[in-house]
């Protein structure tokens, strides 16, 4: 068996429970942005260079306009990496502010 299949779920669980304490409540309400970063980042590792570098991209905007505070465009951001990387995220709760 692939120990990908075994140990990237399990380091996505742990970071994101670590992400989670370590932001504070606010952060914390929308999982936009303390989910779908970690799950971009999984799919972003099996996929080309070429396409891994543009997500990756995406992934790294969409976090800083998280800081900021911006979750809605965010989570546009998080989108485009999904759909560069031709995957679907792991449905989640989406708030509107």
């Amino acid at each position: 068996m692939n120990r990908a299949f075994v140990t990237t779920p399990i380091a996505l669980l742990v970071s994101a429970g670590f992400m989670l304490a370590a932001a504070g409540p606010a952060a914390a309400a929308d999982p936009r942005c303390t989910t779908l970063p970690a799950q971009a980042r999984a799919a972003a590792q099996t996929a080309d260079p070429s396409t891994a570098r543009s997500a990756l991209r995406h992934i790294a905007t969409g976090e800083k306009l998280c800081e900021a505070g911006n979750e809605r465009e965010a989570g546009k951001k998080f989108a485009a990496a999904f759909k560069t990387l031709g995957v679907e995220p792991v449905q989640v709760a989406a708030v509107e502010r």
